[in-house]
Order: structure tokens, then C-alpha cells, then sequence
């Protein structure tokens, strides 16, 4: 069972991502709505993946978390944004545009769990999906 950690200050957003992935199988490790309350359960839960919401309370922002994990053991990172243009995302493994729809979230994840087991991410993408990482990228349409 993968553990995953959601960031996301809109707490209606935060609920319906737990009922989806509780629903299918996934352990959800915590909901965060803040950078330090984020860098904070990643480091004690160690989740295997993280839903990270690009804006977030207090004026934060979900590149700030992810830059703040170490490289090596990082959970595979899914941004979930309604700013996908308006921003260079970095320390992630892909992108799903909000509005998104249950199915599209879990299929995202599960791109990003293939991503951190073999560095390779296997089509369908599901709608307003995008790869971050180059080498996973470049994997997708090789395979």
C-alpha cells in the first residue's frame, strides 16, 4: 500500500483527494496546508508519494516544499495546479491541471509511482497531465 501525503490548503480539494485514494487502496499519511507543515511530514511520515498544491496558505509555495526534500529518498511528486503556465515547476515528476477528475488524479499517481520505481512513465496521461522530468519523458515514448 503506498502512503501518500496531500498539501493542499483548500480543504474541500484535500477531502475529496483522501476519499478518492483511500477508496483505492492508497494510506494517506497526512494533509498539509502550509510549506513547513509539509517539509515537516514528509521528513517524520516519509510518504511515497505527494499530491503538492502549487499555491498554498500562509503565501507559500508547493516548489518550496519540494526544493526543500533531499534528492536521495524523495517521494515522487504529482503538482496539481490551476497555474500550470504561469510557473516553471521543478523537484517533481509531473503535473495535473485542475480541475481534475478522480480518475485522472489516481492514474497520475500511478505515473508517478512508475516513475520512481523505473524512471519511466508508460502512456495513458490522463487530460491536463504533463511530465516534469526529462528522462522520464524521453522513457515514455521510447518504451
Amino acid at each position: 500500500m503506498l502512503k501518500v501525503l496531500i498539501v493542499e490548503d483548500d480543504l474541500m480539494l484535500a477531502d475529496f483527494a483522501e476519499e478518492i485514494l483511500v477508496e483505492h487502496g492508497y494510506q494517506v499519511s497526512g494533509i498539509a496546508r502550509t510549506v513547513a507543515d509539509a517539509v515537516a511530514q514528509t521528513r517524520h511520515c516519509h510518504p511515497d508519494l505527494v499530491i503538492l498544491d502549487l499555491r498554498l496558505a500562509d503565501g507559500g509555495l508547493g516548489t518550496e516544499v519540494a526544493a526543500q526534500l533531499p534528492p536521495l529518498g524523495r517521494p515522487g511528486i504529482l503538482y496539481v495546479t490551476g497555474n500550470m503556465s504561469q510557473v516553471a515547476l521543478t523537484h517533481g515528476d509531473a503535473c495535473l491541471a485542475k480541475p481534475y477528475r478522480a480518475a485522472d488524479l489516481l492514474r497520475g499517481l500511478e505515473i508517478v509511482a512508475e516513475i520512481v520505481a523505473t524512471g519511466k512513465a508508460q502512456p495513458p496521461f490522463p487530460h491536463g497531465f504533463q511530465l516534469l522530468n526529462p528522462a522520464a519523458e524521453t522513457q515514455a515514448f521510447l518504451t
